[in-house]
């Protein structure tokens, strides 16, 4: 059965997502609640204009670079899974269990945790309703989690809109921007605030954080390969049109913010799009704005509870997890268990943690096993014959370029914050004797 089958033959999983919902899938793992609250955190890091867009501008370049290397991969293995069944096929299955393990317990569900808590407080600010942060955030991951049992085209489609309603926020914002006029030309000086050194350089590496955090989420397209028509073609062109769109938005976005609040405010406002509205507009501004986050955080997490689910399958599939998270519902077609896992592990999460604590050891943990991911590159390439249907430009120098930034970036966040990062690799780590547990036991028993 080929790739244009309506079922995957192997899993049970439904081929319906063309490139539209792929491409949604890319933008709305990107475009979270992330823009609208980390830029921030970079202008606190780094206090020029230019330094501050130039990071973003670097993190788009490595999104877009990254985009090309999992273009490849996924062309090249468009099995169900995506990141962890390159790793798993180029380098060692207790790779890939470690890193769809950390993915689990860090990585997916850190990050939507954090995103949940940042979506209750804008829904309670809109709303003024008496209710606790976390009983939202618990209450947004329960829905959504419903949802997404009951069908990947639901769920697709929910977090379609979502992703629109989001892009529409940021282009409101930009066009009011626009209507007031240039800034003045003391926004921009100096170019630089200090020479360059070691110093500039690790302060540049820790503003890439938070960046790559708002980046983040575009390879989680790649899970849904088991469910695309055409996955060959499909992923390759959903993930090049989708980076390529973020980076239009964020770098543009971002200007606004410099234009209207200029280095300085930026960095002394943990709400810019908020700060930004209500200064062009006035108070329904800022409300304006604040149900445009609400949605694009709550659209994040749709994106986050429809994609990653399927690694865990994968993982169960493959006998090196719990065999009940391989099942597909035979009505619905989605792996229902692995979707409640996730769900029910980022509740958790929620309910004791905060957006600033789960940051930095999500980027860390992240970060390390993007560089691994596009080792896989080298690997496939030497094991495969034949061109595949997109290969990556300047290869083998993008791809390396990739590897250290990435890399870069990770030893950069154990050096500002090394007690989060650690606890992260911690995790990771734990994942080993982990495997070694669950391979014994799949010796013993036979396959789903």
């Amino acid at each position: 059965m080929n790739s244009h089958s309506i079922t995957s033959s192997n899993t049970g999983l439904a081929r319906q997502l063309g490139l539209f919902r792929a491409t949604m899938a890319v933008i709305g793992g990107i475009i979270g609640a992330g823009i609208f609250i980390n830029p921030y955190l970079v202008a606190e890091r780094v206090h020029t204009a230019v330094l501050i867009l130039g990071a973003w501008i670097a993190g788009g370049v490595i999104a877009l670079l990254g985009g090309f290397i999992y273009a490849e991969l996924g062309a090249r293995s468009p099995a169900v899974g995506g990141q962890y069944a390159y790793l798993r096929d180029a380098l060692h299955p207790a790779v890939a269990f470690t890193y769809g393990w950390v993915l689990l317990l860090v990585i997916q569900t850190g990050g939507m945790a954090a995103v949940a808590v940042t979506f209750a407080k804008y829904f309670i600010e809109l709303t003024g309703w008496p209710i606790a942060d976390a009983a939202v955030a618990v209450a947004a991951l329960a829905l959504l989690t419903a949802i997404n049992c009951a069908g990947v085209r639901a769920g697709s489609s929910v977090q379609s809109g979502l992703t629109l309603t989001a892009i529409a926020a940021v282009a409101a914002l930009e066009i009011c921007s626009i209507a007031r006029g240039m800034p003045t030309r003391a926004v921009w000086q100096p170019l630089i605030d200090q020479r360059f050194s070691p110093a500039l350089l690790l302060a540049f590496g820790s503003a890439m954080t938070p960046v790559l955090f708002a980046y983040g989420g575009w390879q989680t397209s790649g899970f849904l390969a088991g469910e695309l028509r055409s996955p060959t073609r499909t992923l390759p062109r959903a993930l090049l049109i989708g980076v390529l769109a973020v980076i239009a938005v964020y770098t543009s976005v971002n200007y606004v913010y410099l234009r209207e609040l200029g280095p300085a405010g930026l960095a002394a406002t943990t709400t810019p799009a908020s700060s930004v509205m209500r200064r062009m507009v006035g108070p329904r501004g800022g409300q304006f704005i604040a149900a445009g986050i609400a949605l694009s955080a709550f659209g994040f997490l749709a994106q986050s509870i429809l994609t990653a689910p399927r690694v865990y399958f994968a993982m169960a599939r493959d006998g090196i997890f719990f065999r009940s998270v391989g099942w597909v519902h035979p009505r619905t077609r989605v792996p229902i268990v692995a979707i409640a896992l996730q769900g029910l592990w980022a509740i958790a999460i929620a309910v004791t943690g905060t957006y600033a604590q789960v940051v930095n050891y999500v980027v860390a943990m992240d970060c390390i096993f993007f560089g691994l991911t596009a080792a896989c590159l080298f690997v496939m390439r030497r094991q495969t014959t034949g061109d595949a249907q997109f290969r990556v430009p300047f290869h083998p120098w993008t791809t390396l370029l990739f590897i250290a930034a990435e890399w870069l970036v990770a030893a950069s966040t154990f050096m500002r914050d090394p007690q989060r990062a650690t606890i992260g690799l911690a995790i990771a780590l734990a994942g080993l004797p982990a495997y070694a547990l669950w391979r014994r036991r799949s010796r013993s028993v036979a396959p789903i």
